[in-house]
């Protein structure tokens, strides 16, 4: 069998965040992750996000804030729901599992929300589901074949079969033991500091110390215009508290951008791996600039449409689904 292509592990964090440029806005989101009753229980995921203008001038401007509280079953089900702010038909999304049936579901349901940070966060929900129970890997050695991983991992892919899902599970690589099945103990990891940087205490919404076992999905969006160009900077990061007091981080992107603010094209893309868990993820990064000549305000439904399976890399598709709003966000500064 041949081989996919391998790379060297990314283990690099790109360290806390940026500090805001003057005439920029961010966005940021987290879903924390934490198991009351233990492993293998429900588990409790607060997400939180927020718009924040930093105009040439004078002090930051909050522009949006949103967030919810999931209760999520093993089988990563929605158990329980509040938003906030509120919305009318929330509830109907009880009993949805996470992946593309939660996603078309926020967007029938929810859809007037679009745009929104509490949109966005809620998007981000399929996942940081499926990501979340990774963290107990730092904490039990029967993880890998624990209630848990099990019911996620059943989940995962089409219907728990994994292989070619994305770059990283492409069929004969790392990501699989000898005899064909995921191998979900040989992953790589790396220590990683704070997101928030030391010099900008605004620079992010809110997020608790976390520790114990406790998982964060994390996401920055910058953006500014330069020469008559939407200017992003983006970056994304799933991690977790670690036994001896410290963060581990799984999966870690960064991602620069420039957008077209009459047409909305995407005019330029880098995408940089960071850290990955197998040798053959990095392999992502290069094929995701097959998008460049499309609209960005679409990216939410063609994204998975020319970046399938072996194409793309489920996170990096998720980094840039996440840049759809960019040019929605972008008139508040054509108007700051």
């Amino acid at each position: 069998m041949n081989r996919p292509q391998q790379f060297p592990f990314a283990r690099q964090s790109a360290g806390h965040a940026p500090l805001r440029r003057p005439g920029s806005i961010r966005r940021t989101t987290s879903i924390d992750s934490e198991w009351p009753d233990g492993f293998g229980q429900p588990w409790e995921m607060v997400g939180r996000a927020r718009d924040l203008l930093t105009p040439l001038d004078g002090d930051p401007v909050e522009l949006a804030v949103g967030g919810f509280q999931i209760l999520a079953s093993p089988q990563r089900e929605i158990l329980r729901i509040a938003l906030n702010p509120d919305h009318p038909r929330s509830q109907e999304l009880v009993g949805v599992r996470a992946g593309g049936a939660s996603r078309r579901a926020i967007a029938e349901i929810l859809g007037d929300l679009r745009g929104t940070p509490t949109f966005q966060v809620l998007d981000d929900f399929a996942g940081a589901s499926l990501v979340a129970g990774w963290i107990w890997s730092q904490w039990r050695g029967d993880w890998a074949s624990g209630p848990q991983r099990s019911a996620q991992q059943s989940t995962a892919g089409r219907k728990g079969v994994m292989n070619d899902i994305c770059t990283g599970f492409t069929t004969g690589g790392s990501a699989f033991k000898a005899d064909g099945t995921p191998d979900n103990v040989n992953q790589s990891f790396t220590e990683v500091g704070p997101l928030e940087h030391p010099d900008d205490a605004a620079g992010w919404h809110p997020m608790p110390f976390q520790q114990g076992p406790r998982k964060r999905r994390a996401r920055r969006i910058d953006l500014w215009l330069q020469n008559d160009v939407i200017m992003v900077d983006a970056g994304f990061q799933d991690s977790g508290s670690n036994p001896a007091g410290g963060r581990t981080a799984i999966h870690e992107y960064r991602l620069y951008a420039e957008i077209d603010p009459v047409t909305s094209c995407l005019l330029a893309l880098q995408a940089l791996p960071l850290i990955l868990p197998y040798r053959e993820c990095p392999g992502a990064s290069v094929k995701a600039t097959r998008l460049i000549g499309s609209d960005v305000r679409e990216f939410r439904d063609s994204v998975v449409e020319v970046l399938p399976s072996t194409l793309g890399c489920t996170h990096l598709n998720d980094v840039l689904r996440a840049i759809s709003d960019v040019p929605e966000l972008a008139r508040e500064l054509r108007s700051d």
